[in-house]
């Protein structure tokens, strides 16, 4: 048994002429509000009446047919409408920074001078503290000489 796997899910059916049912409810909305304007003001004055009509005619036609950006009109007078009702309230306080004085180091560097525990071995960290302080390293001759007092 075959079936036939369904196309073109994401275009509406036309079922008013060359109208979808959405279409067609914004154009026959659109013309039952330009007929209620008409029955109201209509024996006032006729150009009032076209006058008032028009941005709802607009808006109808806009509804059924437009598509800014590839996105029906609804949605973008749906973002309009949040937009205008949501609250705004932004607030910018300008700050003004206090220079900080620099504080001036007046402790000798060398006493300051943190060695970190490297390890847990104690012949580790005593080669490493060898290899840093060189000059003060016994076998060398310069050491040899600082202690017993040569120059």
């Amino acid at each position: 048994m075959r079936y036939q796997v369904p196309q073109f899910i994401n275009i509406e059916d036309k079922i008013f002429g060359s109208l979808t049912l959405k279409q067609f409810i914004y154009i026959a909305g659109g013309i039952g509000i330009c007929i209620l304007i008409w029955r109201v003001i209509g024996s006032i004055s006729l150009i009032l009446t076209i006058i008032v009509c028009i941005p709802f005619a607009g808006l109808a036609a806009a509804l059924a047919f437009g598509t800014p950006n590839g996105r029906p009109f609804i949605f973008i007078l749906e973002a309009w409408f949040n937009f205008i009702l949501s609250s705004k309230l932004y607030i910018w306080k300008k700050r003004e920074k206090k220079p900080e004085a620099k504080q001036k180091i007046t402790e000798n560097i060398a006493d300051t001078v943190f060695i970190p525990k490297l390890s847990n071995s104690k012949l580790r960290d005593l080669t490493w503290s060898l290899d840093i302080n060189e000059g003060s390293n016994p076998g060398t001759k310069e050491t040899y000489e600082n202690q017993n007092g040569k120059r």
